[in-house]
């Protein structure tokens, strides 16, 4: 499971799906050797229900599943765990208050305040006696990571504090939202953005957390080296069109 080898420091290589609703894209994933799937509800069409079937593929096979919600809500935090989600990642997070706002809902007790609900996705829809209680919300609390994404200038001038917060397990770069913020719109190689990047590597090492990004892949390769763990490359459409690109520049007359 791509949670596990998180945990034990090893790099987990997923993408980012946003158009794709067919369940069946978990097996492509799985297929092609991916450790897990992001599925975006911030910036795609995406319901919970949907969400939910393309889990339920996913956890059958082992594939990590991951969910970016569309802002901080326990609504979609903590349905999105319910719905099975092994990950979730809520954008824009730009402070301590809002990391432990994330951990109440995406942690149970006595890390946070998350409901307990039975049976769902994250039970695979077996029940949950009483005496199991305990044993299953500790292991849920191991088995799914809460992920704080680092977009914003405020959120690197907080970014100790954030990774301080306990119960958040990742602290995961979006390059496009933070080059705009810190004022390097697209400029993902300079120098300000080595600083604010290196800002995050460095609290993710210091408080322990997992040093995750979703970027081009000369950003990203840059940062393997240096402790970068959580490896998002491209997204669906992005997939499929240069897919088809291929194939209308291999054939055009």
């Amino acid at each position: 499971m791509a949670v596990q080898k998180l945990r034990e420091g090893k790099r987990v290589v997923g993408t980012m799906v946003r158009m794709v609703r067919n369940p069946a894209i978990a097996l492509v994933a799985q297929n092609a050797g991916l450790d897990f799937i992001m599925l975006d509800l911030e910036h795609g069409p995406y319901t919970m229900e949907t969400m939910d079937d393309i889990f339920k593929v996913g956890r059958s096979l082992g594939l990590g599943c991951f969910v970016r919600v569309p802002e901080l809500a326990k609504g979609y935090v903590s349905r999105s765990l319910d719905c099975g989600a092994t990950g979730v990642m809520v954008p824009m997070l730009e402070s301590a208050e809002q990391a432990q706002l994330l951990v109440r809902w995406g942690k149970y007790a006595p890390l946070g305040g998350r409901g307990f609900g039975s049976p769902g996705g994250h039970t695979k829809f077996a029940g949950i006696g009483p005496d199991a209680i305990p044993s299953f919300t500790a292991k849920a609390n191991m088995d799914t990571i809460t992920i704080a994404q680092i977009e914003t200038a405020q959120a690197i001038q907080n970014i100790d504090d954030i990774a301080s917060v306990p119960g958040i397990d990742a602290l995961l770069i979006g390059p496009n939202d933070l080059s705009i913020s810190i004022g390097c719109a697209g400029d993902f190689l300079g120098d300000t953005m080595e600083k604010a990047i290196g800002k995050v590597a460095a609290a993710a090492k210091k408080h322990g957390k997992i040093f995750g990004m979703h970027g081009p892949d000369p950003l990203t390769e840059r940062w393997l080296p240096r402790g970068l763990t959580l490896v998002m490359s491209n997204l669906d459409t992005n997939i499929l069109a240069a897919g088809m690109k291929t194939i209308s520049q291999k054939y055009a007359s």
